[in-house]
């Protein structure tokens, strides 16, 4: 009796009217459902912060979304990748058009989007391992990957034909990439590491199969022994210079032959990233310090305000003059030359944008704390309480709660 009726039980399983009833209620959910927020980021560095320099939208990964944010506007768009894979890194190219990411995980994916649609138009597959840093060549043409330490290669693509025309390995953490100004050559930068690629001329004519990739290693002198955790090329009358920071807290110039032609410090115990346009430099500093130099000579000209310190709230955020108080490190900075706006991460997984059109008045334009540590629970607020009647917008508010030791209340 018992095995027939788990026949019976198994066979109407199986039945095409009930695996069809399963599918209709997939496709039916996933049409209901879209992404409205999200209250996160996952950015750690330089690699995955990038800014459209057309329109001045700043993007960066939560997960395996990308998050397209308008700053003035406070409003989201988002790039969901089906893969689910982490999204680790990620460049917009030089028109603003598309966007390149790339993944963890067993045999990631670079992926190329078009921003506007939010749809994939390509997928180039050859890493082993996670990808750490993606950018394009100023003229769109190519885009440049470079694996993990475990994987060590960086790939040379011309995306719009699927093709991989160049590859090479590297014996260094690489984490960081640089295109110049011209795409005739890109840097790379990782511990005891900068080495300049060349693009070799047949890599411009009709599709080869692919090459090695040509290299040759920046001559770092006496600071060979750092870790150089950030590269960017010139631009403008400084197109010939690329510039790095280290992560014990210099910032250095190499000049056109590859030799580290000068370098400062930053006063500071550690440095994770740098932005540089065609007048300043900005440099990511520890304790939430932001320092502005003059590409044209190195030389120093502000600190940005630092950001909040815990316990302070952050919609009332000032400059902190409290030698004892501890600010989260400023891990990641993107200039947008539509606005003239500095976006900036912090440890804490804050983002704030700064206007720094004048330096000797920064404002903040926009900020957002989220929670440092993984989160424990989420409860929506009650739509019948009597006190969300006095809560603007109640009806869209939730509370979370993390390790890192705070309850939050949020607005949808």
């Amino acid at each position: 009796m018992d095995g027939s009726i788990r026949s019976r039980i198994k066979s109407l399983l199986r039945s095409p009217s009930i695996r069809l009833r399963k599918s209709r209620s997939r496709v039916s959910l996933s049409n209901q459902v879209t992404l409205e927020r999200v209250v996160g980021i996952t950015a750690s560095g330089n690699s995955s912060l990038t800014c459209d320099p057309c329109s001045g939208t700043v993007a960066y990964p939560a997960g395996c979304v990308v998050v397209l944010l308008n700053p003035s506007k406070n409003s989201q768009q988002h790039l969901i990748n089906s893969s689910r894979k982490t999204i680790t890194a990620l460049s917009f190219s030089s028109d603003g058009k598309y966007m390149v990411t790339g993944e963890s995980g067993h045999l990631p994916a670079v992926r190329v989007w078009d921003v506007e649609c939010g749809t994939q138009v390509a997928e180039l597959q050859e890493h082993k391992c996670a990808v750490s840093c993606v950018t394009f060549s100023p003229n769109s043409k190519y885009i440049v990957t470079v694996g993990s330490q475990h994987d060590m290669s960086v790939n040379l693509w011309v995306w719009k034909r699927n093709a991989l025309v160049a590859t090479n390995k590297v014996s260094s953490k690489v984490t960081a990439v640089a295109f110049s100004d011209d795409s005739s050559y890109f840097v790379t930068a990782g511990n005891r590491h900068v080495r300049f690629w060349y693009l070799e001329p047949s890599h411009s004519n009709k599709l080869s199969p692919t090459v090695p990739l040509m290299g040759r290693s920046g001559l770092l002198g006496e600071l060979q022994n750092n870790f150089f955790c950030d590269v960017a090329c010139g631009r403008g009358l400084k197109s010939d210079s690329t510039f790095c920071v280290t992560s014990s807290g210099l910032l250095c110039e190499f000049n056109d032959r590859r030799v580290l032609e000068k370098w400062v410090h930053l006063q500071t115990s550690s440095a994770a990233s740098l932005s540089v346009t065609g007048d300043l430099i900005f440099c990511a500093c520890a304790n939430g310090t932001v320092r502005v130099f003059s590409s044209s000579d190195l030389s120093f000209i502000c600190t940005l305000p630092r950001p909040h310190h815990l316990g302070v709230d952050i919609a009332s955020v000032t400059q902190t003059r409290n030698p004892d108080v501890q600010n989260p490190d400023s891990v990641a900075v993107k200039y947008d030359p539509v606005n003239g706006w500095l976006s900036c991460v912090y440890n804490d997984h804050s983002v704030y944008v700064w206007d720094t059109r004048d330096l000797q008045r920064v404002l903040k334009v926009y900020s957002a704390l989220y929670h440092s540590d993984s989160i424990w629970d989420l409860q929506m607020f009650p739509k019948d309480t009597q006190d969300s009647k006095s809560l603007p917008g109640s009806s869209g508010l939730f509370f979370s709660c993390s390790s890192d030791s705070t309850v939050r209340l949020w607005s949808s």
